[in-house]
């Protein structure tokens, strides 16, 4: 027996529930099937299981897309203030750790329990533990989905599975084959917000020096970031590093500002009058971690005291802290990545509904899609906005 529902939303991370909740409340009869045993297992975790639920920052440049300008519309309509009314409305206690990002003060399970009891309240039925095992669209106009669960029908299906990252939580390229097989494009997909790996001589120097961290610029193709650079057994990461992954690719040249908002050659000069036998080393080891200063005099600068510097030498030396190259071979891949960049073209959606140009009753939303925000809530941001612009559409 098929049991009919007016959307079948396939996955139940944050677009999937925030598209049913949404749905729900307008009187729909909305069934989320989610093949884990329990729903928004990437909310649970972000954050350091804090969840960094939005971002109050947030604007379309923050988001990397073939077509920068298709996030707009829905992130216009659906701002993170609209969220935050939310969360306050379920006595959520939050704070903005930096640069705009909201945390939970305590569990990102509180967020997960707020779209569940929203869910709950708009009559929306949720399947766990329900992997799709066949999807067809009828000369009707319906979709029929059979999983483990049985066999459901809708006019409307909603694809909200999510990309790549962080397999062993689940994630496959489910989304992806769903669009293919409906004649969409899937525009290649990478590893973002993800450590890079180093290797030969620069994974050499630096491995020992795993657990420093210290603030960097971060450059690489006319972007940069400014914050905390980590160094691994394998590489670098940190915010500024997994920040500027989304840009980067193999070859590509990514400098860092080891002083950033420092002028290096007139802290060197300054310190060149001030302290004139002072070795190089020595005064690094009080602008850098101590460890990593005398790291970078034994590959990268000589080190002698400053008052034997001419200022040719002292700006070379400021050149190598203010721009020092970084060459990485790779990235720890899906494993480690918070999202996936690229994904279903947006060219065969609408910007205002997140509707297919091809297939009527159609869905994409979330990370599926070839829209992927920077580190900081971003990414959430968007899965509220696009399963809010799909969900007022039905």
């Amino acid at each position: 027996m098929t049991t009919t529902h007016d959307a079948i939303v396939v996955g139940g991370g944050a677009a999937g529930l925030m598209y049913a909740l949404t749905a729900g409340q307008r009187g729909l009869r909305v069934l989320v099937v989610e093949h884990a045993n329990k729903v928004g297992k990437k909310i649970l975790m972000s954050g350091g299981g804090r969840c960094n639920f939005t971002n109050t920052g947030t604007t379309p440049a923050n988001y990397l897309s073939a077509n920068p300008h298709f996030c707009k519309s829905a992130l216009a309509r659906y701002t993170p203030a609209h969220f935050i009314e939310l969360v306050e409305r379920h006595r959520i206690a939050y704070h903005e750790k930096e640069l705009g990002q909201l945390f939970c003060d305590e569990s990102s399970k509180l967020i997960v329990r707020m779209l569940l009891d929203e869910c709950a309240a708009a009559g929306v039925r949720i399947e766990t533990s329900c992997p799709v095992e066949a999807i067809v669209h009828g000369d009707s106009g319906a979709f029929r989905v059979r999983t483990a669960r049985g066999e459901f029908a809708a006019p409307a299906l909603v694809v909200a599975c999510g990309g790549l990252s962080i397999p062993s939580m689940g994630a496959s390229g489910f989304g992806y084959e769903l669009a293919r097989r409906f004649g969409h494009e899937v525009l290649p997909t990478r590893a973002g917000l993800v450590p890079l790996t180093l290797s030969g001589k620069h994974q050499e120097r630096l491995a020992d020096l795993s657990g420093v961290a210290l603030p960097v610029t971060a450059r690489c193709n006319d972007v940069e970031f400014s914050n905390h650079m980590l160094v691994t057994h394998r590489g670098v990461s940190g915010p500024a590093i997994l920040q500027v992954s989304s840009y980067w690719q193999p070859g590509d040249e990514l400098r860092l500002d080891l002083l950033p908002g420092r002028d290096a050659l007139e802290t060197l000069q300054a310190l060149q009058r001030e302290r004139p036998a002072a070795e190089l080393r020595t005064v690094l080891g009080e602008l850098l971690p101590k460890r990593f200063a005398q790291r970078l005099c034994e590959h990268w600068l000589p080190s002698r005291p400053l008052k034997q510097y001419n200022l040719p030498q002292l700006r070379e030396v400021a050149g190598v802290l203010q721009s020092w190259p970084l060459v990485a071979s790779g990235t720890e891949g899906y494993r480690t990545a918070e999202v996936t960049l690229g994904g279903v073209d947006t060219n065969g959606l609408s910007s205002t509904t997140m509707q297919s140009r091809h297939v009527p009753g159609l869905y994409f939303i979330g990370e599926v899609v070839d829209v992927t925000g920077w580190l900081g809530g971003y990414n959430f941001q968007w899965a509220w906005a696009s399963a809010h612009a799909a969900a007022l559409a039905l």
